[in-house]
């Protein structure tokens, strides 16, 4: 291609880029918040259905329940086998919590979709509220509760189903354990394992006590998908 055809097909690129984020709200309805508790029961969580009911029933209570709420969790799925053929597909949380976009209950923008929200979202200690606009507790605080269960790699797809990584598709509160993200974007040391949203580190385990031992009380990310 010509020079300056490029140059005019880069222009015209960023003046799209410029024009999308102009036309991006900054503030709106609550459509994203951290619940203010856990199942009490680990991160046994009545599978994905009981988690999308959590985050519905603490919408509610916000005033927001007129809206359809999911967690953003992931589920491995599972390789051909008796009785199970084809196998069975992975969830992935990405692919569960609509197009966006999605502010706190303050109004503040979150992220304007899908691929902003795994690529330069707003999710920190400041923004990342409860559904009642509280702030939830981070490194620092006692107790540290930044560890939010996610089950997802960075980009919010499943793991491969070899190693448990949502203690049973979140129905177990003894064996396995979860990936677990850092809502503050903070963690022992200065790596990008630490300041991941979504994909920190595997928990001790699935019981209450072994969430709340590496860090966290069972906590999810909800958000509107609708």
């Amino acid at each position: 291609m010509h020079p300056r055809r490029v140059l005019v097909a880069l222009a015209a690129a960023s003046a799209a880029l410029l024009t999308a984020c102009a036309s991006a709200p900054t503030t709106g309805p609550m459509s994203f918040f951290i619940t203010s508790v856990g199942s009490g029961n680990g991160a046994n969580l009545g599978g994905l259905a009981g988690a999308d009911a959590h985050c519905q029933k603490l919408a509610a209570a916000a005033g927001a329940g007129g809206k359809t709420w999911r967690a953003y969790l992931s589920v491995p799925g599972a390789f051909p086998g008796a009785g199970n053929p084809q196998g069975v597909a992975s969830v992935n949380a990405r692919d569960r919590i609509g197009a966006g976009p999605w502010f706190n209950a303050k109004g503040q923008l979150i992220a304007r979709d899908v691929a902003h929200l795994h690529n330069g979202n707003h999710i920190n200690k400041d923004t990342g509220l409860d559904e009642r606009g509280n702030v939830v507790r981070g490194r620092g605080d006692t107790p540290n509760e930044h560890d939010i269960l996610t089950g997802s790699r960075a980009d919010g797809t499943a793991f491969a189903p070899q190693t448990d990584t949502t203690c049973k598709a979140w129905t177990s509160s003894t064996d396995g354990s979860a990936i677990v993200g850092h809502h503050d974007r903070i963690g022992p040391l200065p790596e990008n394992w630490a300041r991941s949203w979504n994909f920190s580190h595997q928990s001790a385990g699935c019981s209450q006590e072994a969430l709340v031992r590496t860090g966290g009380s069972g906590k999810l990310y909800c958000f509107a998908s609708n």
